[in-house]
């Protein structure tokens, strides 16, 4: 290969011959040379796309991992309080459950029931079939189980208190209604039910209810709850008290001398309904005292004599 080099400022030419060897050093320099020039400018333009690539994707990474962190942290502060609420929770409804089995036992041991129907000082009998064979299935009861089975074991009790509840106001219902006692809180029977003489005839009579002597003005009381049917003056009773107990029986309580009660009152065993006195026919201060039933007088010395409820 021969060059031929021109001088511009002297005219002249020269000529270079080139071997094989120089040939081809001759032309990789130059085809070499720009592509080389062209991926050194890549490799930096590359090299700094990485570099501001890099710097963005770490901030953003950065960005996210704080947000999720700030996320965790307030979802566990949430899930702390929601804890402390539930825990507190549990306490109060074991509290009530404690002060409801003492309230319970209380009452069945007051009313004398059966233990074996009402007994609070031992957990409600529970059972069934095992749901599955193999146990490491069934987890323990989380927290929320706990507190759906405190309240389940709360209405349970509320439940047996309530039936105990009405099951007392209806014995106390029977209680006040049964008829058991004296009209009076002091005095002697003086004269009983039945044929005796008339005291103011001396003929045979019948007479029928009880009476009781008594200091004037010393209380009458009701033998039985009831609503009082008469309050007033009545025909040789003199001032009259009637209670109508219901299921049949009346009391009547003559010869007062002051009325505590009117008609339509509702009035308690026990309760003063008149003061001892001697109106009507009479001969002193005493209280007659008279039991009907279905209509019918009967002994009241039955009902004096027997043991309250």
């Amino acid at each position: 290969m021969r060059l031929i080099v021109v001088s511009k400022r002297y005219g002249s030419t020269r000529s270079i011959n080139l071997g094989a060897w120089a040939r081809a050093v001759l032309g990789v320099c130059l085809v070499g040379f720009p592509v080389g020039a062209g991926l050194m400018a890549w490799q930096l333009f590359a090299q700094q796309d990485n570099k501001l690539l890099d710097k963005q994707s770490r901030q953003a990474w950065v960005a996210t991992l704080e947000q999720q962190q700030n996320q965790v942290e307030q979802a566990q502060r949430e899930a702390e309080k929601t804890l402390a609420a539930l825990t507190l929770r549990a306490s109060e409804l074991q509290a009530r459950l404690v002060r409801l089995d003492a309230l319970g036992e209380r009452l069945t041991t007051m009313a004398k029931l059966d233990k074996g129907e009402f007994d609070f000082s031992q957990p409600p009998a529970v059972g069934g079939p095992e749901a599955s064979a193999n146990p490491g299935e069934n987890p323990g009861p989380s927290l929320t189980d706990t507190l759906e089975r405190l309240a389940l074991q709360i209405d349970d009790r509320q439940q047996q208190l309530s039936t105990l509840e009405a099951l007392l106001a209806d014995r106390k219902l029977q209680s006040d209604v049964f008829l058991a006692g004296r009209p009076i809180k002091k005095g002697w029977m003086s004269s009983r039910y039945g044929r005796r003489t008339d005291p103011f005839t001396g003929g045979a009579d019948w007479h029928a209810g009880v009476d009781f002597a008594a200091k004037e003005n010393s209380d009458v009381v009701a033998v039985a709850a009831g609503v009082v049917t008469w309050s007033a003056d009545r025909y040789q009773y003199g001032k009259m008290v009637e209670i109508n107990h219901g299921n049949g029986f009346v009391t009547r309580y003559g010869h007062c001398k002051k009325l505590l009660v009117k008609a339509g009152d509702i009035v308690k065993k026990g309760q003063t309904i008149a003061l001892v006195g001697s109106t009507g026919r009479s001969t002193g201060p005493h209280v007659h005292f008279e039991v009907h039933k279905n209509g019918r007088t009967v002994d009241p010395a039955s009902y004096i004599h027997r043991a309250s409820r």
